[in-house]
C-alpha cells in the first residue's frame, strides 16, 4: 500500500526473502531495508560498504556519537544502536511524514538514543557544534539525485567542522553505467570535491561501476586521519557483491580532471525548496 509524505509516495513491502524485513521505496526507488529482528543485517550494499566504515574506523562495540544526513527507514542508526549500544544518535530527516510511517510501521529498539529532526541536513551539519561527532554520514536523495547544496565543498566543509579529530565522513552517490556518463562525472567531481576538505580520503565501489560499465553506488569515505584501508579493502572485497577500495594516486587519477563543486558553481541551478520545507522538528 502506497502512503503519501510530504516528498512524494512511499511504500512499505515485506521482504520474501528474508521474513521480518522490510523494504522501504519512495516513488518506486528503493530507499532503505530494515530487518526489525536482525538490526545487524545490511540489505543493501553500499549501505553494508557504510557499515564496513563505522565498524573499522572504531574500537568494536565502543559508542559513537553519530550524525546522518538523510534518514529514511532509519536503518544505519538501526545498526549502529545493536553494534554500538549507547551510541548517541541525530537524523535530519526533511520528511517528517516519512518518518512518521517509518516510526508507526517499523518501531526503533528499546532503550535507543536516536533523535530524527525534520530539518534540511545541511543546516543540520552547519548548526552542529564544532568537533561534536565521531561519525558523520550522508545519504540523501530526491528521487536518484542528490540535491546540490549537499554537493558542494561548502558542504564537506560544514561535515568536517562537525567532525571530531580522527571523525569520519562517508557519503553515499550514485554513478555510473554506459547510458549514465553524466552521473560517473558527477561522481568523480564528488570525488574531487571531498578531496580538496578532507586530508585523507577513499572509495569504496564495485569494479563494473568505477569502470562506467553500469549504474551503481559509490562510496567516498574522508577524515582528517589515515582511515583503516586495508581492513576496509577486506571487507569490502568479502562482501556478496565485492567491491574495490580506490585510495592515493589510484583515487587521484579517478578525480583527475573533474571540477570541485562549489556553492557558486550550483548557484543557478539551486531551487527553492527552503520555503516548502517542514519547520525542524525532533521526535
Amino acid at each position: 500500500m502506497h502512503q503519501r509524505v510530504r516528498l512524494g509516495a512511499a511504500e512499505l513491502v515485506p521482504d520474501v526473502d528474508r521474513p521480518g524485513s522490510w523494504l522501504l521505496f519512495v516513488d518506486g526507488v528503493p530507499q532503505s531495508g530494515v530487518d526489525l529482528a536482525d538490526p545487524g543485517y545490511l540489505e543493501f550494499e553500499y549501505v553494508r560498504r557504510i557499515g564496513h566504515v563505522a565498524d573499522l574506523a572504531f574500537p568494536p562495540g565502543e559508542p559513537v556519537r553519530a550524525l546522518h544526513l538523510g534518514g529514511g527507514a532509519l536503518t544505519l542508526p538501526r545498526y549502529l544502536q545493536h553494534t554500538r549500544p549507547g551510541s548517541r544518535q541525530l537524523v535530519a530527516e526533511i520528511d517528517d511524514e516519512l518518518t512518521s510511517l517509518v516510526r508507526a510501521r517499523l518501531p526503533l529498539p528499546a532503550g535507543h538514543r536516536i533523535r530524527v529532526r525534520a530539518a534540511d541536513a545541511r543546516a543540520v551539519a552547519e548548526a552542529a557544534r564544532e568537533a561534536s561527532y565521531d561519525l558523520v554520514i550522508a545519504d540523501v536523495f530526491a528521487g536518484a539525485v542528490t540535491p546540490p547544496h549537499l554537493t558542494t565543498a561548502e558542504f564537506a566543509a560544514a561535515t568536517a567542522a562537525a567532525l571530531r579529530p580522527g571523525g569520519v565522513y562517508a557519503v553515499n552517490v550514485a554513478g555510473g553505467g554506459a547510458a549514465h556518463g553524466e552521473a560517473l562525472a558527477a561522481a568523480r567531481s564528488a570525488v574531487a570535491t571531498i578531496r580538496s576538505v578532507y586530508k585523507e580520503t577513499a572509495l569504496v565501489a564495485e569494479s563494473g561501476v568505477l569502470r562506467g560499465r553500469r549504474r551503481g553506488n559509490l562510496v567516498i569515505v574522508g577524515s582528517d586521519q589515515a582511515l583503516p584501508e586495508a581492513a576496509l579493502a577486506r571487507a569490502a572485497a568479502g562482501d556478496p557483491f565485492p567491491a574495490r577500495l580506490v585510495t592515493g594516486t589510484d583515487l587521484a587519477r579517478f578525480a583527475s580532471g573533474a571540477p570541485v563543486t562549489t556553492d557558486a558553481t550550483i548557484a543557478a541551478n539551486t531551487s527553492a525548496s527552503s520555503g516548502t520545507s517542514p519547520q525542524s522538528t525532533e521526535w
